[in-house]
């Protein structure tokens, strides 16, 4: 999710490193596979993709996330969208 206002991030606070939709009500990171669920949710909502595509889009999206690069998450070994197919979804955002 973009970080652009004050209320996309975590509990409205413009130093935390992820969106609302990210953390807990305490602030605590929710597990991976809770943000990958909900941002694959996100993209078949949001756009019309099929089920498959929208994880590889959300594999993508986590992957390239430096949070998720120290961590070892099962759900995000699995096939990634292409930089082609990412950004054409992103533009339909």
């Amino acid at each position: 999710m973009p970080l652009e206002k004050i209320e996309d991030f975590a509990l409205g606070n413009p130093e935390a490193e992820f969106c609302r939709f990210c953390v807990n009500e305490d602030g605590s990171v929710k597990s991976c596979e809770e943000i990958f669920e909900g941002g694959a949710s996100f993209f078949v909502q949001a756009t019309g993709s099929d089920r498959p595509l929208a994880e590889r889009l959300t594999r993508k999206n986590m992957k390239g996330l430096p949070y998720w690069q120290g961590h070892e998450c099962a759900i995000l070994v699995g096939d990634v969208a292409t930089d082609e197919e990412f950004a054409a979804i992103m533009s339909k955002l």
